[in-house]
C-alpha cells in the first residue's frame, strides 16, 4: 500500500462511495477554513485590507509554478480552464491548429470559435487516443500549434507528453491538465502552454485555476484577450492604453477574488505536502481495486488500462449505463453516467472500502435474470432502448408528486429482479430488487392487464394507493411496467385480490410463496404426502415461482425432494 501522510487523508470528509473526482472534487478543510478567514478579514475591512487580500494571487501563483516545474513569471491564474483555452486559441499566432475530435467541449469551442473570428483554421485529430503517432501523421506543414488533454476525460488514457512534445517540433503544444494535475506524473514543462482547472482533482473548489506559458508562448503568441491587469504598470491611471506585459501577467483580464485566490493556494500547498507521488499511488491502487471488483462481475473495462490516470469506464453487458449508475447511487455511491458507459474516479483520500460497496452494488444487478417455464425472456433492442429512455422519467415524475409518492420501473426481462429504477422510499426497495407477489403472479398468468388505483398496504402497513401501467412494445407484448404508490389516510380497503407483498431482495420474495403455499396446503411439509407437496407445486405454479431461476433447486430442497420431483409435478399440473 501506498504511505501516504495522515494529516493530509483527515483532510478530507466526503463518503466512502463519492467515486466521482474527474466531475468535482470536495474540497479539504484547509480550502474551507481558508475561505471562511478570508471571508471574515473582507467583513472587518480596514486600510490594508483589500492589500493583504491581494497578496493571495501571489501565493497561489507561486504553488501552481512549483508543482508545474515553473516560474510565477510564467504562471497566471485564471477561474477556469475554458478561460484559458480561449486565451490559447484567440492569443494563438495564427496557421493551423491541430485539435483531437473526441476532446471534451471546452477543448474544442476555443478552437472553432477562432476559427470563426479569422484567428486560425483549425485541422481534427481522428477520434481515439491522442498518441505521438495520431500526432505526427497528422501535422502539415501549415500546423502552427497542436492542442490536447493530458487525460481524456471519458477513458483516462493518459497521453505521453514527452513523446508528443517530440513530434511536434517547435509547434507550439497547448495541455489541458484539468483530468490529471497534481494527481499523475507527466513532464508538465514541456507544453507551451498548460492550463488547468482547480475545481476537479485538485479539490480546490470552483472559480479556480491556472495557466502556464513557456518562453515560445510568450514570445509567439499575442495577448489580444487582456485587460487591464494584464497591462504594463496597472495600478497607473493614465487615461492611456498600455501594452500587454511581457510575462503570464498578459493573459490577466482583471483582478480574480482573492477569496478562490487564497483557497487555490491552500488546496496546492497541500498536494505539495502530500506529494504528487504519493497521491498518483494511492490513486492508483484504488483505481485496481474498482478494475478488480468490475471484472469480477462479468463488467467490462472500457477505459485505458496500460496509460490511464484516475478514470476507470466500464459496462455490466446486458444492463444499460443508466441502470447501472441508478444502482450505484441507490447505494450512495457517485459515478458519472454516461450513454454509453459509467465512469467512476476515486482519490487518494479514498477509503479501501469503497470497492466492496460497489461490489455489493453491482451484485444485486448481476443476480441471475428472470427465466420463463419457455427459456429466457430477451427483450429487443428497441424494446431495451424504451425502457432505457424512461429511466430519467421515474425520478422526473417522482419529484413532481412530491413527497409521500413513489415511482419505479419495471423490465419484464429482468425477473424477478425486476427493478431498473425507482425514486421514494414508501416500499424500501432499491435498483435490482424483484417485483411484488402480486405482479409476479400476473405476468405469470399473462393478465398484464393495466391496474389503477387500487388500494394495498406497504411493509410497515400503511395504506398505498397504487397503479400500475404494463409498456408494451411494437407487437404489443409486455416489456415492462410503470409504478406508483403514494400513502393515503386511514386503513387498506379490499381490492379484490389477497395483500400485496414488497419484498426487498428475491431470497424475501421466495421465502414468502413458499410460506403462503404451505399455509394454503394446511399441513406440515415434514406430514406432507404426495397430494400435498403436488398442491405446494400448483399454488407456486400460478405465483410465478418458477420464472425465477434455480427456484426448482430451491424447492426441491425445502420439501425434502428431488428436482427431478418437482419437474414431475409440474409435467402433471400443466398436463405436458
Amino acid at each position: 500500500m501506498t504511505r501516504i501522510s495522515p494529516r493530509y487523508l483527515l483532510q478530507f470528509d466526503e463518503p466512502a462511495g463519492y467515486l466521482d473526482f474527474a466531475r468535482f472534487g470536495p474540497p479539504s478543510h484547509a480550502v474551507l477554513d481558508t475561505t471562511a478567514s478570508l471571508l471574515d478579514a473582507s467583513t472587518k475591512a480596514g486600510p490594508s485590507t483589500v492589500d493583504d487580500l491581494m497578496r493571495q494571487e501571489t501565493r497561489a501563483k507561486a504553488a501552481a509554478a512549483r508543482l508545474s516545474g515553473s516560474d510565477t513569471d510564467h504562471t497566471v491564474l485564471l477561474p477556469h480552464t475554458s478561460l484559458g483555452l480561449f486565451q490559447a486559441a484567440f492569443n494563438a499566432p495564427g496557421g493551423e491548429a491541430l485539435v483531437s475530435a473526441s476532446e471534451f467541449p471546452a477543448n474544442t469551442y476555443p478552437w472553432a470559435r477562432a476559427e470563426q473570428a479569422g484567428r486560425l483554421t483549425v485541422r481534427r485529430l481522428p477520434l481515439g487516443n491522442v498518441t505521438a503517432d495520431a500526432v505526427k501523421a497528422a501535422l502539415t506543414p501549415e500546423t502552427s500549434l497542436v492542442s490536447v488533454s493530458a487525460v481524456d476525460f471519458r477513458t483516462g488514457y493518459r497521453a505521453d507528453l514527452a513523446a508528443i512534445r517530440e513530434v511536434a517540433g517547435d509547434r507550439l503544444l497547448v495541455v489541458d491538465g484539468i483530468q490529471g494535475f497534481g494527481v499523475t506524473e507527466a513532464p508538465w514543462e514541456v507544453a507551451d502552454v498548460l492550463v488547468v482547472g482547480g475545481q476537479k482533482w485538485l479539490r480546490a473548489g470552483w472559480g479556480t485555476g491556472f495557466a502556464v506559458l513557456s518562453d515560445r508562448a510568450l514570445e509567439r503568441m499575442e495577448p489580444i484577450l487582456s485587460g487591464w491587469t494584464g497591462a504594463r504598470d496597472p495600478g497607473l491611471f493614465d487615461d492611456e492604453i498600455h501594452p500587454a506585459d511581457d510575462t503570464a501577467a498578459a493573459w490577466s483580464i482583471s483582478n480574480l477574488s482573492p477569496i478562490t485566490s487564497g483557497a487555490f493556494a491552500a488546496a496546492l500547498e497541500l498536494v505539495e505536502e502530500a506529494g504528487v507521488v504519493a497521491i498518483a499511488g494511492r490513486i492508483t491502487e484504488r483505481v485496481g481495486e474498482l478494475e478488480e471488483v468490475v471484472k469480477s462481475l462479468g463488467g467490462e473495462v472500457v477505459s485505458a488500462v496500460e496509460r490511464r490516470a484516475g478514470i476507470l469506464a466500464f459496462t455490466l453487458p446486458g444492463h444499460a449505463a443508466e441502470q447501472v449508475g441508478s444502482a450505484l447511487a441507490d447505494a450512495g455511491i457517485a459515478a458519472t453516467v454516461r450513454p454509453e458507459h459509467v465512469r467512476l474516479s476515486p482519490h487518494a483520500s479514498t477509503p479501501a472500502s469503497a470497492a466492496e460497496q460497489v461490489r455489493s452494488a453491482l451484485g444485486r444487478l448481476k443476480k441471475p435474470a428472470f427465466v420463463s417455464s419457455g427459456g429466457p425472456v430477451v427483450p429487443s433492442v428497441a424494446s431495451g432502448d424504451l425502457l432505457t429512455a424512461l429511466v430519467p422519467a421515474v425520478h422526473a415524475l417522482a419529484a413532481m408528486l412530491g413527497p409521500g409518492n413513489e415511482v419505479l420501473l419495471h423490465d419484464l426481462s429482468r425477473l424477478p429482479d425486476s427493478i431498473v429504477a425507482i425514486a421514494g422510499d414508501l416500499t424500501g426497495r432499491t435498483v435490482g430488487g424483484p417485483m411484488t407477489d402480486l405482479l409476479l403472479g400476473l405476468v405469470r398468468r399473462g393478465t398484464t392487464q393495466d391496474l389503477t388505483n387500487y388500494e394495498t398496504h406497504g411493509p410497515d402497513g400503511r395504506a398505498i394507493r397504487s397503479s400500475t401501467l404494463f409498456l408494451r412494445d411494437a407487437d404489443g407484448v409486455a416489456i415492462g411496467c410503470l409504478c406508483v404508490n403514494r400513502l393515503t389516510d386511514g386503513a387498506p380497503k379490499a381490492n379484490g385480490h389477497e395483500p400485496e407483498t414488497f419484498p426487498p431482495d428475491v431470497d424475501s420474495l421466495q421465502r414468502f410463496l413458499i410460506g403462503r403455499a404451505v399455509t394454503k396446503a394446511g399441513i406440515p411439509v415434514d406430514l406432507m404426502k404426495k397430494r400435498h407437496k403436488a398442491a405446494v407445486v400448483r399454488e407456486l405454479d400460478e405465483a410465478g415461482f418458477f420464472l425465477i431461476k434455480d427456484s426448482v433447486d430451491h424447492l426441491a430442497g425445502e420439501l425434502d425432494v428431488t428436482r427431478y420431483t418437482i419437474y414431475n409435478y409440474l409435467n402433471e399440473i400443466r398436463g405436458t
